[in-house]
């Protein structure tokens, strides 16, 4: 059965959240960044780990594992920064979203996305989309505006609204290896392909490279 709100083929960025795999529409992405230390907030939900400050603006990053009731994780290599866009009220909110790692870019299509299970996934479903069949797997896809909480997107706006902070930008993910590098380049010549897809094939392949 297919899920009547999406109607037409899109493409997903996937991440993992203990071993589990979950996917955003990459419309609703800005860009990847390597994780970098965020500066703590007083007085706002555990999972908002705190800000940075990216290129200027001040950017509340949240812990997805917290978010989802999963166990907090330790920092690995693999650690992330997912830049994303929320809409509050009409208005679009910058966040960034900690994830274990980020996988890959692909497009799927409605008949291969089944409506959201009502129990069993050990999420609230009303912010899940669908699950994705994809690689012989089911991947979880969220709603990102719907995964907070009306007061939970007041604290985050209230942060992005605060002054910039001294701390120096977090490092985007663009080294990748020889064997990705033509191949990132021929994406960005022939199908101009946009930042957060840029991102994740070469965090993707960066992540190789070190293992």
């Amino acid at each position: 059965m297919a899920v009547p709100a999406i109607k037409e083929t899109r493409t997903y960025l996937t991440f993992t959240l203990e071993e589990e795999d979950f996917a955003v529409d990459v419309t609703n992405v800005r860009e990847v960044l390597d994780f970098t230390n965020v500066t703590r907030v007083p007085r706002t939900p555990d999972f908002m780990k705190g800000v940075i400050n990216l290129r200027g603006s001040v950017v509340p990053v949240v812990d997805m594992r917290l978010k989802f009731g999963l166990q907090e994780a330790d920092v690995t290599v693999d650690t992330c920064i997912i830049v994303m866009e929320v809409e509050m009220e009409g208005e679009a909110t910058v966040i960034g979203a900690l994830a274990d790692s980020v996988k890959e870019v692909f497009e799927l299509d409605p008949g291969r996305i089944e409506p959201p299970p009502r129990i069993g996934s050990g999420l609230e479903s009303e912010f899940i989309s669908g699950m994705g069949k994809y690689n012989d797997s089911f991947i979880i896809i969220l709603d990102v505006n719907k995964v907070f909480s009306e007061d939970e997107l007041i604290y985050l706006k209230e942060a992005s609204d605060g002054p910039t902070i001294e701390i120096p930008d977090p490092v985007k993910a663009t080294e990748i290896d020889e064997s990705k590098e033509n191949e990132v380049q021929s994406e960005v010549e022939n199908e101009e392909i946009n930042q957060p897809k840029k991102a994740a094939l070469e965090k993707t392949a960066r992540t190789k490279k070190r293992r």
